[in-house]
């Protein structure tokens, strides 16, 4: 086969990884904006694909670094390039049988290790660091999420009502020469603000996904140097973009269901605090899954809420119900699942109801054997196929 139909090959590969991250990564992104019904799934996808090429151009240039040139002591060779792609992409494709979003950096590194075992060039060193990050990012994103939902969260969710009201959010005021914006019908100014913070938001989740994502898709063909770096993020643009406009659809409208009955604000909060570790990482050079910063924040935010004693300030404001039965832990209440209106009255939390223990550990277990898979499998290919240079 000539290095053009290769090279081909290995594209084709690179837009199947880069379709399937878009319709994962999009869904985390945008779901509860779409969910909160301010902004179409379209729209959605459009500002993802603006996002994902910015995060990917500036930030994901550092992990760009390390999958091509860091993790093995050599180039990786094209065909070697397109096999990796091809690893990626079947890990991809097992995780999205399992119906768990796809741990898609962690398995480019055990794809990439894999080759760098077989042929005796892996640097040990790289691979120690990026899997000291993968156990630290975790415990990170608990403990966080449960300092936040121990101590913040219920002072934010008493002063700040995420709630939307009927009609446009904002109409054009044709009176004058010139059409101005003005509020809809219903509008109130809280309203547009928390829409604006719920897009921003979004906005950072994309370019955060970018950052993180962009390179998985291109790095083994540009390590090859067959292809540039910018061109290998313009592929991996166009290919996350397709997937956020097609196979994301559905997962706007899903995401977050299985793993915690959480409302916007709370998903805002996940979703912030998700994206500044995943960014931090990416800008140092660590390839780290957006979603396993998601999961554990979700995870310390339900524990959090779940384990806050009561204050004695909040019993005589009336903040929480005054009766209290052994064993169980009131917390401030949460608007339902998909709601984005005023709180409730106040409840008992549990943190079996704040987060589903199963999916968690369904997560935790694809974390562990997607690149332990993606890994053996590369070495055996690799070894077999005698493709290590």
């Amino acid at each position: 086969m000539d290095i053009t139909a290769i090279l081909l090959v290995g594209i084709a590969a690179s837009l199947f990884v880069g379709f399937n991250i878009g319709g994962s990564s999009t869904g985390i992104a945008w779901g509860p904006a779409v969910g909160a019904g301010v902004l179409s799934k379209t729209a959605a996808a459009g500002l993802m694909t603006f996002f994902v090429f910015l995060g990917g151009w500036t930030v994901g240039r550092n992990v760009m670094d390390t999958l091509s040139g860091d993790i093995v002591a050599t180039s990786i060779s094209l065909e070697a390039g397109a096999a990796v792609l091809f690893f990626i992409g079947l890990g991809i494709l097992v995780a999205n049988v399992f119906g768990v979003p796809v741990p898609t950096s962690m398995t480019t590194v055990g794809s990439i290790a894999g080759l760098g075992l077989a042929n005796g060039t892996l640097n040990f060193d790289t691979i120690g660091y990026i899997v000291a990050w993968w156990i630290v990012t975790p415990v990170i994103g608990f403990w966080v999420g449960a300092v936040i939902g121990r101590y913040v969260y219920p002072g934010l969710n008493r002063r700040f009502e995420i709630k939307t009201t009927d009609g446009q959010l904002l109409e054009l005021d044709r009176s004058g020469l010139v059409p101005t914006p003005t509020y809809g019908p219903n509008t109130t100014g809280r309203e547009l603000i928390t829409t604006a913070v719920v897009l921003v938001i979004g906005c950072y989740m994309a370019f955060s996904a970018g950052a993180s994502n962009v390179p998985n898709a291109v790095a083994p063909l540009v390590s090859s140097g067959a292809l540039g770096e910018n061109s290998g993020i313009l592929i991996a643009t166009v290919a996350i973009s397709a997937g956020g406009f097609t196979i994301a659809r559905r997962t706007m409208e899903s995401v977050g269901t299985e793993l915690s009955d959480i409302p916007l604000l709370a998903a805002l909060v996940v979703m912030s605090t998700a994206a500044t570790i995943t960014t931090a990482l990416s800008y140092i050079g660590i390839p780290i899954s957006l979603v396993m910063a998601m999961v554990m924040t979700i995870v310390g935010l339900g524990w959090g809420r779940a384990t806050r004693p009561i204050a004695a300030r909040d019993v005589v404001r009336g903040h929480v119900d005054t009766e209290i039965s052994t064993g169980a832990i009131t917390a401030d209440a949460d608007a339902p699942v998909g709601s984005i209106g005023s709180a409730e009255s106040p409840e008992v939390l549990q943190a079996g109801n704040l987060f589903n223990p199963r999916a968690i550990l369904k997560y935790i277990s694809m974390w562990i054997i997607g690149p332990s898979m993606a890994l053996a499998l590369s070495y055996s290919f690799f070894v077999g196929a005698d493709l290590v240079v």
